[in-house]
């Protein structure tokens, strides 16, 4: 593939002495979503802090054709290369809004601002409902809906969303799916990072697969989701 948005090559990276990933190489083209899934331990968390620069790594990492060495966090995410984390890291005592609004914090283009939170309200109608709350008060699903709304407040170019179905009610799940799949028809890029594999395969254009800090397989969506080693890895049949 060629003039990809992300491009990732033989990158390495871990925590102090330990070493989580080895030798990863993909890319993601513009419009896609793609789906980074494997067990729990397998390294996809350390993948996204090696992409956001929050942890240091080697190899090439190229966002948009421009080489992310020495970048800072936040410079990445003024990039628009934008992490919706696992866990969604919300700020509890500040209100729905006020969540989404910090992540728009970098920007300037207060007409845009405003558009942009009309725009997520009406992927997410009961964030607008609940606008006043406090975003600790939410539900589950509710404050994942938070977490990918503030996500894209920063007016991402590739949104990376990681365990977006954990501890999450399969219509819940569904209902992010189609949310996902409204993102990208309005042009934002996702990286979806899963272990549910049902779930990732179910919205994704294409896949990888990450073992031990390795990627096994690569393939389209539909291929990985047939494949038999895959399918005994994570389905156990």
């Amino acid at each position: 593939m060629s003039d990809a948005l992300l491009k990732v090559e033989r990158l390495n990276a871990g925590y102090g002495e330990m070493a989580v990933l080895r030798d990863i190489t993909l890319e993601i083209q513009r419009g896609e979503i793609v789906a980074l899934v494997g067990s729990n331990g397998a390294g996809k968390t350390t993948l996204l802090r090696a992409l956001s620069r929050v942890i240091p790594s080697t190899g090439r990492i190229t966002f948009a054709g421009r080489v992310l060495d020495g970048l800072t966090p936040d410079q990445v995410f003024g990039l628009r290369l934008v992490q919706v984390p696992e866990g969604r890291q919300l700020f509890d005592q500040m209100s729905v809004e006020e969540n989404l609004l910090m992540g728009s914090y970098r920007r300037a283009d207060r007409a845009r601002i405003a558009a942009d939170l009309e725009r997520v309200y009406r992927l997410f109608p009961t964030l607008k409902e609940r606008h006043r709350q406090l975003a600790g008060s939410l539900s589950g699903g509710e404050q994942q809906m938070c977490a990918i709304a503030r996500g894209l407040m920063g007016a991402p170019e590739l949104l990376m969303v990681d365990e977006m179905s954990l501890g999450l009610a399969p219509v819940i799940v569904d209902l992010l799916l189609d949310t996902l799949a409204e993102i990208r028809r309005e042009g934002v890029t996702v990286l979806l990072v899963e272990q549910d594999i049902f779930s990732a395969f179910h919205v994704a254009d294409r896949g990888y697969v990450l073992e031990t800090g390795r990627i096994v397989r690569v393939g389209s969506a539909s291929e990985l989701a047939e494949d038999p080693e895959v399918r005994r890895a994570y389905l156990g049949i």
